[in-house]
């Protein structure tokens, strides 16, 4: 029998990804999809567990929407986001069911910074005066998705395990305790698992407490949501007015539900939801979105909040992880903790502190970890 050519195992990189979050799970996927890495996610919560304020993706609403041009990397990840996404929305595709490919309409308080790349957006179009909320100085209506956030989170946990992939469950007080034990440490692990190769960190706010990290540029921005069932609201809308922390959106899913929205409160660490701020939501959202209210109502009254009411079936609130000075995406080389062994340096990719723009900057991001890890290899090999 001739003898095998296979390429063995440990020929692959061996690569941890810290975090199952929107931007965890993507760059988990990115990297075990390219054939050259063996990847495996540790993570202390993951999609299918029950919704837990140390789990930030699960509470997004969530929409793809550009934000300005003041940062032009920031854009590229958002733009290769969006050609992902509307690639997997499109009508037959296997990930069809996480999104619903909607008309938006943003109405804009403020001067908008130019060139405004929500021009780049399908069916885009400029509102005309009579067109805009009272006191809106400009707006805009074109096409683009919604994300049903627990639905897709699981698609790519899927998606990730298909390929090869391998998620444990665990915590880590100090990245060190990773680079000594490895994933051996994890319930899944075993003692035959090989070190580490590198590490990606996608714990989102969680890299303002990890040891060998803790970032004090990480704070979070609290959302507050509610989500009502109204399955003939097929459109989305958004009034921006300022930072006061008030903005209000209309997210239509594909499941029927609608996230109405919501807040954006800075250093405000509170878990749960507060009744003064639901009943705000309510208020902003019913006078942007009268089409809340359920078509019978409004055939015959001008609707009001009760009529919302029996809609509701939930209340979201997550803690978005925002950091000072923008998205932390470099390498930086770490001497193992086993560094004496001859084990060396090895790459640790940082890539957290999305904000609120997890998921529409997530496959941007994704492809910047895989070029930042190639080249990171490339340096080690040449050393």
């Amino acid at each position: 029998m001739a003898a095998s050519h296979q390429t063995p195992a440990t020929a692959h990189k061996e690569i941890v990804v810290l975090g199952a979050g929107v931007v965890g799970l993507t760059t988990a996927l990115k990297l075990q999809q390219q054939g050259d890495y063996k990847v495996t996610v540790v993570a202390e919560v993951i999609p299918s567990d029950p919704k837990s304020i140390r789990y930030t993706s699960r509470w997004a609403g969530a929409h793809h929407v550009y934000n300005p041009i003041d940062d032009t990397g920031l854009h590229q990840f958002e733009e290769k986001t969006f050609n992902v996404m509307w690639e997997l929305s499109a009508p037959g595709n296997d990930a069809e069911e996480c999104f619903l490919r909607i008309t938006q309409t943003e109405h804009f308080f403020t001067a908008r910074a130019q060139p405004d790349p929500l021009e780049k957006l399908p069916s885009y179009r400029p509102l005309k005066p009579e067109e805009l909320l009272p006191g809106a100085i400009s707006g805009a209506t074109f096409h683009t998705i919604t994300i049903d956030t627990p639905i897709y989170l699981n698609y790519l946990l899927t998606c990730f395990l298909a390929h090869g992939g391998r998620i444990l469950r665990g915590s880590l007080i100090h990245l060190h305790q990773l680079l000594e034990g490895g994933t051996a440490l994890f319930s899944g692990g075993t003692e035959h698992d090989p070190k580490p190769d590198a590490v990606v960190i996608c714990v989102g706010l969680g890299a303002r407490f990890l040891g060998g990290v803790e970032d004090k540029n990480m704070y979070p921005v609290r959302g507050q949501t509610v989500i009502v069932r109204a399955p003939w609201v097929r459109f989305g809308r958004t009034e921006s007015k300022d930072a006061s922390g008030a903005l209000t959106y209309i997210i239509p899913r594909r499941s029927s539900d609608v996230i109405v929205g919501g807040t954006r409160f800075h250093d405000d660490w509170f878990p749960r939801p507060r009744p003064e701020t639901t009943e705000d939501i309510l208020k902003r959202g019913l006078k942007l979105c009268p089409e809340l209210a359920p078509p019978e109502v409004r055939a015959v009254r001008e609707p009001t909040v009760e009529d919302v009411l029996p809609l509701i079936v939930g209340e979201g609130c997550g803690l978005r992880p925002a950091r000072k000075g923008g998205i932390r995406l470099e390498v930086q080389w770490v001497d193992g903790a086993t560094v004496h062994r001859g084990e060396g340096r090895i790459p640790v990719v940082h890539n957290y502190g999305h904000g609120g723009f997890g998921f529409q900057s997530s496959w941007g991001c994704a492809d910047k970890v895989l070029e930042l890890l190639g080249d990171a290899f490339k340096t080690q090999e040449t050393a």
